[in-house]
């Protein structure tokens, strides 16, 4: 996903503000420091499981997007099981990739969903192409 980043300072581990067209919030950075300015291609690793009920729940409009909630931040896309028993969130270009806590409803494979997890659980990886 191609972002703007923009380096809060004073965090330690850096802390970036990213936007996109989808959405604009404040993670964690997983690169080098001195990277975490200006227009990237990141990849996103999200380090919580997918309980459907707690932290993730039907979207009320199909659209991709991620936003700051406090300290929580929103990932809303489509959902899809592997046949391995993970799951993949399509957000915008972007795909995520989470563990499952439990097995979730069948019925949600393929559904808009929203996900909310600790900001301090996201980070963004500069990738290149």
């Amino acid at each position: 996903m191609l972002v703007r980043l923009a380096k809060t300072p004073h965090h330690r581990p850096t802390k970036v503000r990213v936007h996109s067209s989808v959405g604009h919030a404040v993670v964690l950075w997983g690169g080098d420091p001195e990277e975490a300015e200006g227009r990237q291609n990141v990849e996103w690793s999200v380090d919580e499981d997918i309980r459907w009920g707690h932290n993730t729940q039907p979207a009320a409009i199909a659209k991709p997007g991620f936003w700051q909630h406090g300290d929580q931040v929103v990932l809303r896309g489509r959902v899809h099981f592997t046949e391995d028993g993970a799951a993949v969130l399509e957000m915008g270009d972007s795909q995520i990739l989470f563990d499952l806590a439990a097995p979730p409803p069948e019925s949600i494979d393929g559904a808009w969903v929203e996900i909310s997890t600790e900001a301090d659980k996201i980070t963004l990886w500069p990738y290149r192409l």
